[in-house]
């Protein structure tokens, strides 16, 4: 890698909010539909971590605490950052602010000019490729921040059957701060695929123009995220999603001129048990070459984020490691990248 035209990570930082939800919770919640044996070994949710204090825990406070973490762990200065990628949800305190402005504010950051990106369950991956083709292509940027905080569990319904593959969906909110030829750490290659028919598969049904919130369907417009066409997606999902992360993560390997045998952590987002579990075997990695985020539930787009700040302390990426970030998210996306952590020179 040429030092001189790379991008290196900084550091992450991370907000988590302390209420939780557990699988003998979310198995009540379900009316007994799960059981709590299931929802932990099946959906492998032990507990997820839920909103509980009324302004820390929105969805951009939540963004600006963890870029204000990522601060701290850096120790960067906020007038250093030069744009900032939110990759905050659509789902936030209020509708129609610009969420990369707020953090803006929040943090410090006067020097720099923000704006919001959305890519469901991808963001961080899609923006953080962003962030580099950024970096690369323009002279005056030098530092980009992604960020943002998530809370779309707030609309699950866990009477709706369909619904088991979103009873994961916690909140928290995450930051990971790039620079323009920093000498370690480096994002390398990226690899994002979309399917377009799935589009409209899922969503909230109910405080969009095409059905707006009423009197009759307030109740249930509060938790009206749901599948519109169920066995639409997961016929589709069946019938490519595995073959698709596959591809990310052989195409994102060839930019980053690496193998898969060079693969040392996957930062995943969180899934089903037996998935994560196949996933790793299938890449030829161990349980110990990844966090399964069963104790945090699925933070959407935070997740890579979150299974890298826990990855860094827990000694599982160090000098030298090649990682791999791996994303999905509802329309449908899927996303890798590759990260070489340590000196570049490593």
């Amino acid at each position: 890698m040429n030092k001189g035209n790379h991008v290196g990570i900084v550091g992450t930082g991370i907000y988590l909010p302390k209420g939780v939800m557990t699988a003998a919770q979310i198995s009540a919640a379900t009316q007994g539909v799960w059981s709590e044996e299931a929802v932990r070994d099946k959906l492998g949710i032990k507990q997820k971590l839920v909103p509980q204090d009324p302004v820390a825990d929105g969805t951009q406070e939540m963004g600006a605490l963890a870029a204000l973490d990522c601060l701290k762990n850096t120790g960067v200065d906020p007038r250093e950052i030069d744009v900032i990628l939110c990759i905050g949800e659509e789902w936030k305190e209020y509708p129609l602010t610009t969420s990369a402005l707020y953090i803006q504010d929040r943090i410090g950051a006067v020097n720099a000019w923000g704006i919001d990106v959305q890519n469901r369950c991808c963001t961080c991956v899609s923006a953080m490729k962003i962030a580099r083709d950024m970096l690369l292509a323009d002279d005056e940027i030098n530092t980009v921040m992604v960020v943002g905080g998530y809370r779309n569990g707030d609309f699950v319904d866990y009477t709706d059957r369909n619904m088991s593959m979103m009873y994961n969906l916690g909140a928290g909110g995450g930051a990971i701060l790039l620079r323009k030829n920093l000498g370690r750490n480096l994002l390398l290659g990226s690899h994002i695929l979309s399917d377009g028919s799935l589009a409209r598969t899922a969503g909230v049904e109910y405080g969009g123009t095409a059905k707006p919130i009423t009197c009759d369907n307030l109740e249930e417009a509060r938790h009206s995220l749901r599948l519109f066409e169920p066995e639409k997606m997961k016929a589709r999902l069946n019938q490519v999603s595995a073959a698709n992360w596959v591809t990310c993560i052989e195409k994102s390997l060839e930019k980053s001129n690496l193998q898969m045998s060079d693969l040392d952590y996957l930062a995943i987002l969180h899934i089903k048990r037996s998935g994560h579990l196949g996933m790793l075997k299938d890449l030829g990695l161990t349980e110990d070459q990844s966090i399964y985020l069963e104790d945090y539930g699925h933070i959407g787009q935070i997740d890579q984020i979150l299974s890298l700040h826990l990855a860094l302390e827990q000694g599982k990426v160090k000098d030298g490691s090649v990682l791999c970030m791996l994303a999905a998210g509802i329309g449908y996306v899927w996303a890798a990248n590759i990260i070489q952590w340590g000196p570049a020179s490593v």
